[in-house]
């Protein structure tokens, strides 16, 4: 196989030549950019216990890492630079282990705990102050064209491991819990858990800073305990209805089928 070098060279130098022009631009709008990743810092510190400080979060957090990569990529998709936009989104990958399409449209405050192994699709959208830990799916089914991928409203939290397929809405203040997943539309103040998740409705309580994973109610637990239940009083009732002369055979019934050795020789 061979390579065509010129077609290689033009190539770095268009991707050169388009980083180079969104680099500029991000710093005429530099102060805007500076106050996006100030805010994203102080979500983290906000959300994340094991954070020490600001040093730590800016050097150390892939989640950081990709999410400041994504404003450049996405920069970069927006102007047609498709080519240089992946080429950034890969990068940022091969770096953080966590891939943003560049297409994707993200809010402020997005925080990305461990964020190892997630997944943000072309045409995902995800609000303000939303939280996803490792292993976080936000794809497609396959079948769709055009929206292809979830949106997250405000203040979402998606726990380790949940999957969110399809252009599905998740509404504001939802929380999925780890391992869901999630092929439905969910509302706003809910909770999400299972195989294929099953919404629990949460009234008039805020759960956006509420980030356990694992004391959630779970809707098929209390399904099967309220069958049991119900099992257990339909035997009981049972046994009180059931006549206790019929678990017994009569003896003159089991008399009957006996025949006497002597009347047997007789017929002989």
């Amino acid at each position: 196989m061979k390579f065509d070098l010129d077609a290689v060279r033009e190539g770095a130098l268009l991707f050169g030549d388009a980083l180079h022009k969104t680099a500029k631009d991000l710093v005429r709008q530099g102060r805007a950019f500076v106050n996006e990743v100030r805010y994203d810092v102080e979500s983290i510190r906000q959300r994340d216990p094991a954070a020490t400080g600001s040093a730590e979060i800016l050097l150390l957090y892939s989640g950081l890492h990709a999410r400041t990569a994504h404003r450049i990529s996405h920069k970069l998709y927006e102007r047609g630079h498709t080519f240089s936009a992946r080429a950034v989104s890969q990068l940022a990958r091969l770096v953080t282990g966590i891939e943003i399409h560049p297409g994707a449209t993200i809010g402020k405050g997005l925080v990305i705990d461990h964020g190892a192994g997630v997944v943000i699709g072309e045409t995902a959208e995800i609000g303000d102050n939303c939280t996803i830990y490792q292993g976080v799916t936000l794809g497609g089914t396959g079948k769709d064209v055009g929206k292809r991928h979830p949106t997250l409203g405000d203040n979402v939290m998606v726990g380790a491991g949940a999957k969110i397929l399809g252009p599905l809405e998740i509404g504001d203040n939802v929380k999925i819990a780890a391992g869901a997943v999630v092929l439905e539309n969910i509302p706003d103040d809910s909770t999400a858990v299972g195989i294929p998740a099953r919404v629990v409705r949460v009234k008039g309580v805020r759960i956006a800073n509420d980030l356990d994973q694992i004391h959630i109610p779970d809707p098929v637990e209390q399904k099967l305990t309220a069958i049991n239940t119900e099992l257990r009083r339909l035997r009981k009732r049972v046994a009180e209805l059931e006549p206790q002369e019929g678990k017994k055979k009569p003896r003159s019934a089991a008399k009957e089928k006996k025949t006497p050795r002597g009347d047997e020789a007789k017929g002989e």
